[in-house]
């Protein structure tokens, strides 16, 4: 496809952050203890219409990506629904507050003995349903967040639901945000789960067309945000369809925007692919579902994805 658009295509800004994180990083220290080069401040913009931005320089898996975001539309906030689905992004944290609380050793994080007993603690939280109430609830983060923010007077505030109906009666507001940082709970989240990263959007309409700009406070360059683009891009035509509108920009902000240290050879390898950039796929959606709440996992085909291989790297924990 030789009219691609290359400068705007997902995997071309995408890369140029990596090397601009490479040339100008500083080197940090952070909570994991694994050490990162990061940048303060940075912005990408993907045209919805151009296709879906799904990086193309390695493999990135749609399907954990998709469930994720059923997950957080949901308004769930336990880890079975992504257990049963075998959706494991989500699993070291849990695991991690499960032997604190037991005070059970913690094993070398990513070492054998990590991964055998993170596989067990999930296999648990897929047959045992009172070990997954007390252990795969991960506390008032994303989904509990969106659907249902507490009130200090003990009522809950929908705010994907608010946020859908303000798109739809005041379009041109400037108050469509919807927000995961309610300061009052960061230290519950942090106890199973992560203060959010990907802490508030908003959404802006013009010419028929929905858009939205996502603040992450933290950004995991090589593993989170290819996920979080495509996560909130598929979100924003996903909400543009429940408005009877076409899907925008997408615009990505980054706070502390970093790479971890043991990621470096997985960065420079796919720096390498830069000369075999390829189309973006294209996301089709069944066009039947007008409620947020109705979509499944089957609802969302992926076309003409034909990705390098994915790159392995490890999590900071």
């Amino acid at each position: 496809n030789v009219s691609m658009k290359l400068d705007t295509h997902v995997d071309t800004q995408y890369l140029n952050l990596l090397e601009k994180i490479m040339k100008d990083g500083e080197t940090k220290t952070d909570r994991t203890g694994t050490g990162t080069k990061s940048i303060f401040g940075y912005q990408m913009r993907f045209n919805l219409e151009e296709g879906f931005p799904l990086l193309t320089t390695k493999k990135v898996p749609i399907k954990s990506i998709i469930h994720e975001l059923i997950w957080f539309l949901r308004g769930d906030s336990n880890l079975k629904y992504l257990a049963d689905n075998n959706v494991h992004i989500w699993d070291e944290w849990p695991y991690k507050a499960y032997l604190k609380k037991n005070n059970m050793p913690i094993p070398e994080i990513n070492g054998e003995e990590w991964k055998s007993g993170m596989t067990a603690f999930v296999e648990k939280i897929k047959s045992d349903e009172a070990f997954a109430k007390e252990y795969g609830n991960l506390g008032p983060i994303y989904g509990y967040q969106w659907r249902s923010w507490p009130t200090p007077s003990g009522a809950q505030i929908d705010q994907i639901a608010q946020v859908i109906e303000m798109i739809k009666k005041s379009p041109d507001s400037r108050r469509m945000i919807v927000s995961a940082w309610n300061v009052a709970d960061i230290e519950e989240m942090a106890k199973a789960g992560l203060p959010p990263c990907h802490c508030l959007f908003q959404f802006y309409v013009a010419n028929g067309k929905l858009s939205c700009q996502l603040y992450q406070r933290s950004c995991d360059t090589f593993l989170g945000v290819p996920f979080n683009i495509a996560s909130y891009s598929l979100l924003t035509m996903m909400i543009a369809q429940v408005c009877g509108l076409k899907a925008g920009d997408f615009v990505w902000t980054g706070g502390d925007t970093h790479l971890y240290l043991n990621h470096m050879d997985q960065v420079q390898t796919q720096l390498s692919r830069r000369s075999d950039i390829r189309p973006m796929p294209k996301m089709k959606i069944n066009l039947e579902r007008k409620n947020i709440e109705d979509f499944v996992i089957e609802d969302f085909e992926l076309v003409d994805y034909t990705p390098h291989d994915s790159i392995k790297a490890p999590i900071a924990v």
